[in-house]
């Protein structure tokens, strides 16, 4: 797959998953996309109650033409859904584990 597409793929997951609204508090979904230096996020933010509540619940970077799952605090498979989409073991990078555990999946190490 042309990695260039990767930006587009990763926009539109985001886009679809921040379509769900928390069933508590008065939450806001927010998407962040900074196109320029690849890097997407979504923000959960509002209030619980009386607890403030802001947080990223995903955190996507592309880094040299392969997809780095940063974050990820949701019941949601994000890598199983991105290969679903065409992208391969080799452009996903779970920058979630620690780079001495990376070796160990099926995914590039970076």
């Amino acid at each position: 797959m042309d990695s260039r597409n990767y930006s587009q793929i990763v926009k539109d997951l985001l886009i679809q998953h921040s379509q769900s609204k928390p069933a508590n508090g008065e939450i806001e979904v927010e998407t962040i996309f900074d196109s320029e230096n690849d890097r997407y996020q979504i923000v959960h933010m509002g209030w619980l109650h009386d607890r403030r509540v802001h947080h990223a619940t995903m955190h996507i970077d592309i880094r040299d033409g392969k997809i780095w799952l940063m974050h990820n605090t949701t019941e949601h498979e994000l890598v199983i859904e991105l290969m679903e989409l065409g992208v391969p073991k080799s452009d996903i990078v779970l920058g979630l584990c620690p780079p001495e555990m990376r070796h160990f999946t099926d995914f590039a190490v970076q």
